[in-house]
């Protein structure tokens, strides 16, 4: 008997809508190297998670590496009443070439190594990774042998022709593609019938010709033809990322070539995600002006921007001074009233641009420093192009995760529980609405998404829709003439004169 006989009872009540509990949404996570750091304190392959103002854990992070600049990156971003960020850090071991470094941080999902050890920040860290960069290491680019098509087969060969490549461009870590012709049997005898592809070749960004040697020392023989083609391949971590992104509900900001518009596009078209975020511009910093990836500066102007707006992600980070920075890597020319610039394409592309603020000049983004612009992710669907809407519709599913998962299991299926669900909803979106961070909303309960049968297993269906605002990325102003002004300006003529008769 649970009851007292003589005694009092005591038992609370749980049968009211819940608070909204929130997640943090500005943790960022960092992939990269550091050669020079305690392997105690950072691990391989291991989320470490750290404040960014952190002396100890950043002596023994060490100076080298792409590590120790992005957390100076982040850290000089951030705003006013901001001591530091939090940053998960995975430290990948630096190969003994770029490709090496890359396939470190790529990593594996069954060993949850590279950018897989972010699935592991939450039951390890407590804390999950939400706006990641790996910088220095998504904007190489494979290029080799695409395709090998036969033209001619050549005649009476008595032995397979040498294939012979040539061109493919200046890249000084150019190596050139193998391949190997297979000769034919039968009705096909001494002619090619096949070429075989040994080694796609690598750095390759100029017209790739070959031509083939040998086949034997008939008098009449004819070699072969063939052309070759350059496929330019996507970033391997570029394309690594999204699976860990959508498990994380995380967007990740990538450094582009930098260095032509062109290379831009190249890069560009080989992604596609509404969590990838494409930055065009690296920086130069230091005395000695060098180059460091722009992505962790990127990422702590998002940082800052999250806490201007009491942690919600709901805002854009364009037209942001980008500080700590002497200048862009390369000058790109910007207007905001000419799209024929370099800067309008990018951006037509999802481009994220820095650029030079110009005293005096009224289309410039600025009267001095350097400003980030960019709104856009990779998505191809306009609905959920801009990279703030993308997080900001996480921020909701995420609020709705950690407050709704208090009714499963205590309460039974009834109208009191159907009523507090979703007062719980329109609460939470209420206050969104409230500051500015969604235009409005709605939320219901429908016969036609809910059924006995559905009912009878523990199950009902909630619908709700939010529009979070767009950002202002175009402003147009008609501008013309006001005759009625002349109109005015006569009567007060008029009245004048006749007051001065």
């Amino acid at each position: 008997m649970s009851s007292p006989t003589f005694g009092i009872s005591i038992t609370r009540v749980d049968n009211q809508p819940r608070p909204a509990i929130v997640s943090d949404m500005s943790v960022v996570g960092l992939v990269g190297t550091a050669p020079q750091a305690n392997a105690d304190t950072f691990p391989v392959n291991t989320p470490v998670a750290i404040y960014s103002d952190d002396k100890a854990k950043l002596t023994a992070l060490g100076l080298t590496g792409t590590l120790p600049d992005a957390i100076e990156g982040i850290n000089a971003q951030l705003g006013e009443f901001q001591v530091a960020a939090m940053v998960v850090i995975v430290r990948v071991e630096q190969g003994p070439d770029i490709w090496t470094t890359i396939a470190n941080a790529i990593g594996s999902s069954a060993q949850k190594t590279g950018i897989w050890a972010f699935t592991l920040a939450g039951p390890v860290l407590g804390v999950i990774p939400r706006l990641i960069a790996v910088p220095g290491l998504t904007s190489q680019q494979y290029q080799g042998l695409g395709s090998l098509v036969l033209g001619t087969q050549g005649t009476n060969l008595t032995e397979a022709p040498t294939v012979v490549f040539s061109g493919g461009g200046n890249d000084p870590g150019k190596v050139l593609p193998e391949a190997h012709a297979v000769l034919g049997e039968g009705d096909s005898a001494g002619k090619v019938v096949s070429l075989i592809v040994d080694h796609p070749g690598a750095h390759l960004s100029g017209l790739l010709t070959m031509s083939f040697t040998g086949g034997g020392d008939a008098p009449d023989k004819e070699l072969p033809t063939a052309t070759a083609t350059i496929e330019i391949l996507a970033n391997p971590v570029c394309a690594a990322l999204t699976p860990v992104l959508e498990k994380l509900l995380a967007v990740a900001v990538l450094d582009g070539p930098a260095t032509t518009q062109q290379a831009y596009t190249d890069w560009r078209e080989t992604m596609q995600s509404h969590r990838l975020i494409p930055v065009e511009t690296a920086v130069k910093v230091g005395v000695n002006a060098i180059v460091k990836p722009a992505s962790p500066r990127v990422i702590g102007i998002a940082v800052r921007r999250d806490h201007e707006f009491g942690g919600r992600p709901f805002h854009s980070w364009a037209n942001q001074p980008v500080q700590g920075i002497v200048g862009p890597n390369r000058p790109i020319e910007f207007s905001l009233t000419d799209g024929a610039t370099e800067g309008q394409v990018l951006l037509s592309q999802n481009a994220g641009i820095i650029a030079r603020g110009e005293m005096g000049v009224e289309t410039a983004i600025a009267s001095g420093g350097f400003v980030y612009i960019g709104t856009d992710n990779c998505s191809e669907d306009p609905l959920w192009q801009f990279y703030h809407i993308v997080r900001g519709r996480d921020f909701i599913h995420l609020m709705f995760l950690r407050t709704l998962r208090g009714f499963l299991g205590r309460r039974n299926i009834d109208y009191g529980t159907v009523q507090d669900v979703l007062d719980t909803m329109r609460f939470a979106l209420r206050d969104l609405k409230a500051d500015g961070d969604i235009i409005d909303y709605t939320v219901g309960f429908t016969r036609d998404q809910n059924s006995p049968e559905q009912l009878r297993l523990g199950k009902f269906t909630v619908d709700f829709a939010a529009e979070e605002p767009p950002v202002l990325r175009h402003l147009g102003i008609r501008s013309a003439r006001y005759r009625a002004a002349l109109d005015v300006l006569l009567d007060d003529l008029l009245s004048q004169i006749d007051l001065a008769a």
